[in-house]
């Protein structure tokens, strides 16, 4: 299964909220960091944000904190949450799509399968197992270590 970049970008974003421990870092900060569009990240965040993973921080010194500790916030929730118009195939989709084959096809039913397996998987993990301790300090402008 390969992810989007959106989801690859807020992934990492919430690794780097995770190591500044409530820092409130704007989108410019967090994009900079991670070497991304300012535009792609503020999308990112909102999205995050409407899923109540992370919290947003307005005036003048705004931004995003983590909504909740690393240990609640599963890597599986994180992938559906940022996936979620993402169908794996066409017959996937929500209205289930235009493929002609879809009222015979089994392999439908199979990728529905690697997919839920795949996400349990991701279930298992948490924020707090992707912490990279001292990545923030490294990454993000006017932070020194």
């Amino acid at each position: 299964m390969r992810l989007t970049q959106f989801t690859d970008f807020g992934i990492r974003a919430l690794i780097l909220l995770a190591d500044r421990d409530g820092d409130v870092l704007s989108a410019a900060a967090v994009a900079e960091s991670l070497g991304v569009s300012v535009h792609h990240m503020a999308k990112v965040l909102q999205a995050l944000g409407a899923a109540g993973l992370v919290r947003s921080h307005r005036g003048k010194q705004g931004g995003v904190t983590l909504a909740l500790s690393p240990a609640a916030i599963r890597i599986g929730t994180v992938v559906r949450v940022l996936e979620e118009d993402q169908p794996l195939v066409e017959c996937c989709r929500a209205d289930g799509g235009s493929c002609v084959l879809t009222p015979a096809c089994r392999l439908r039913a199979m990728l529905f399968g690697a997919e839920q397996a795949f996400l349990a998987e991701l279930d298992r993990f948490s924020l707090a197992d992707c912490r990279i301790p001292g990545l923030a300090r490294l990454l993000v402008p006017g932070h020194a270590a």
